[in-house]
């Protein structure tokens, strides 16, 4: 290996350990716990950690925790006000929801930056009446999977499917609807798709680490068919209360990422245009 290779993985080495030491420290900074490794009891219970879920939302803007709230409603669906009662999971769609939850506090973040610049500069688009909007969905094709730097976030639904879309399904539910999510629903596709891809290789190294740290690595087999066989995947008792906990822990995660990101970058100047 050139001396010029090694230089370039030492560097983005070191650029991920500044990175998620950053953001540790900003959740040491709000006194909170990052959930440690999933190991079941002896019950086979996984969730053994506080909620601290208020301490969580209160990193959140009123209009950005209203958002995840709706990115909550579409995980849990009817159970999200149920935080005692214990399901069992498939370990590899929980890790899914919560890799994607980072990302969706990584691009949550970064529309928040742009709608409150736009607000201070009186820039912000003609909207309609908040409480006229209709629901609309935004088809899956609009953001599809990719890699490498230009990995764009998938946004969890109900099913937790793996490579699904944004939809904005919970958006308009009959309810008034804040303009912070009409500005979001007035993107276009390319703006959508900007907004929704992490800028640096880096910062997806980070949430892969993490999320593997945090659920151990999938073991994914595909059959001769072009079947995935999921005979190998691990079912865990936690309660729904707990899984919101994740949820908001991954939200906010993201969230700090894009905040030490966009600092560490103003020096050493790492991520993408």
């Amino acid at each position: 290996m050139r001396i010029a290779e090694v230089k370039a993985k030492e560097r983005k080495k070191a650029l991920e350990e500044i990175l998620y030491a950053l953001v540790v420290q900003k959740f040491m900074d709000a006194d909170i716990s990052l959930i440690p490794s999933l190991t079941p009891n002896q019950s086979g219970r996984v969730d053994s950690w506080p909620s601290e879920d208020g301490k969580l939302e209160e990193l959140h803007s009123p209009e950005a925790y209203e958002m995840i709230q709706n990115h909550l409603a579409l995980i849990l669906g009817n159970r999200l006000g149920d935080s005692t009662s214990v399901a069992q999971i498939s370990k590899i769609r929980v890790g899914q929801v919560y890799a994607a939850s980072i990302m969706y506090g990584y691009f949550l973040k970064r529309v928040v930056q742009r709608f409150q610049l736009e607000k201070t500069m009186k820039i912000l688009p003609n909207m309609a009446e908040e409480n006229s909007i209709q629901q609309t969905v935004i088809d899956d094709s609009r953001i599809s999977g990719g890699k490498g730097p230009s990995h764009v976030m998938s946004h969890p639904e109900i099913s937790a499917r793996p490579g699904g879309g944004i939809s904005s399904g919970g958006f308009g539910n009959g309810s008034k609807v804040s303009r912070l999510r009409t500005y979001v629903m007035s993107f276009d596709s390319e703006t959508l798709q900007r907004y929704a891809t992490l800028r640096s290789k880096e910062s997806l190294s980070i949430i892969e680490k993490h999320t593997e740290a945090l659920f151990g690595r999938p073991e994914i087999v595909v059959t001769p068919e072009g079947v995935i066989d999921s005979s190998k995947d691990e079912n865990i008792k936690i309660s729904f209360g707990s899984l919101k906990r994740l949820v908001l822990e991954a939200v906010t995660f993201g969230s700090f990422l894009w905040d030490v990101e966009s600092y560490v970058d103003a020096r050493y100047h790492f991520v993408l245009n």
